[in-house]
């Protein structure tokens, strides 16, 4: 038997839509009523299907119209594929969807952020989030994000902001390290450049003598994280953001004081943009304790 020859493209969807009302009900007259076409119509592109697919789909009967087998085989995959177009259109746009820009420095986009996005997308399904990385603060104009995540004192020109965690430093290190030496000032310190405090100032605010000069310096407090991690050095921490690693004891704190900075990270936005529908569950979503993210 020679083999069927396949057909060059897909058939229109409208053909299609038809041929399953119409296996599924086993009338055309049914499947007329139920897609608002004439008899006449249903029957003319079932021929027409038949014809580009080079195949009988249905007998046609004195009372009514019977699958071929051809047709009971192809009525399923119809169905399917209808259903997950019908699903994904309904998923896409039943509800208006919104895109939201989070400027952003990239330690607290990959330690803050992060773990609270699957929340963020259970309480808002329609929300598409895309974070910016913020370098310097030039590029919060050029990122020109419906917010900003700003590390200060919550005051900016023409901005609202909530607080989304203080900034409290200790010295962190992983415990393999901790067992080279008995005193950990004689082991390497990590620094990070940028607005938290270093080393000089902890001392002074946890009033300790302060310890040798950092012999690691990163300009990411994320790439510091990693070394720390690695039993490269001593790391002064933003407890907020290494959280997960202390609990799980990656990092083991030092037997120091910690010391609070006056400045703190900010969720900022326009004042102009206030109306923003969703803000309130954005703001709850990112501003959430460690503990409630799951």
């Amino acid at each position: 038997m020679p083999s069927r020859k396949p057909p060059a493209s897909l058939p229109p969807l409208e053909w299609l839509r038809v041929f399953e009302a119409a296996g599924r009900s086993g009338s055309f007259t049914a499947a007329a009523a139920e897609l608002g076409l004439t008899q006449a119509a249903v029957s003319q592109r079932m021929r027409n299907l038949e014809t580009r697919l080079d195949v009988r789909l249905f007998v046609r009967k004195p009372r009514g119209i019977e699958l071929t087998a051809d047709g009971e085989a192809y009525l399923p995959h119809v169905q399917s594929a209808l259903t997950a177009l019908q699903r994904s259109t309904a998923d896409l746009f039943a509800a208006p969807r919104r895109k939201i820009t989070i400027a952003t420095p990239s330690s607290v986009a990959q330690l803050w952020i992060a773990p609270r996005l699957a929340g963020l997308a259970r309480a808002l399904p329609n929300l598409q989030v895309a974070l910016g990385t913020v370098q310097r603060p030039a590029d919060y104009d050029i990122i020109d994000g419906d917010f900003e995540v700003r590390f200060g004192s919550g005051a900016w020109p023409r901005r609202r902001a909530v607080p989304l965690f203080d900034e409290v430093l200790a010295p962190v290190a992983a415990p393999a390290l901790l067992k080279a030496a008995p005193d950990w000032r004689m082991l390497p310190q990590i620094a990070v450049a940028g607005p938290r405090d270093g080393w000089l100032e902890w001392a002074s605010a946890a009033g300790t003598a302060p310890p040798r000069p950092p012999s690691l310096r990163f300009d990411t407090f994320v790439h510091a994280l990693a070394a720390a991690l690695d039993g490269a050095g001593v790391l002064l921490a933003s407890l907020a953001l290494i959280e997960p690693q202390l609990r799980s004891g990656a990092l083991r704190r030092l037997p120091e004081p910690e010391s609070r900075m006056q400045t703190a990270y900010w969720l900022a936005w326009r004042e102009e943009d206030a109306g923003f529908a969703e803000r309130g569950g954005v703001v709850a979503c990112l501003s959430a304790p460690r503990a409630s993210v799951t």
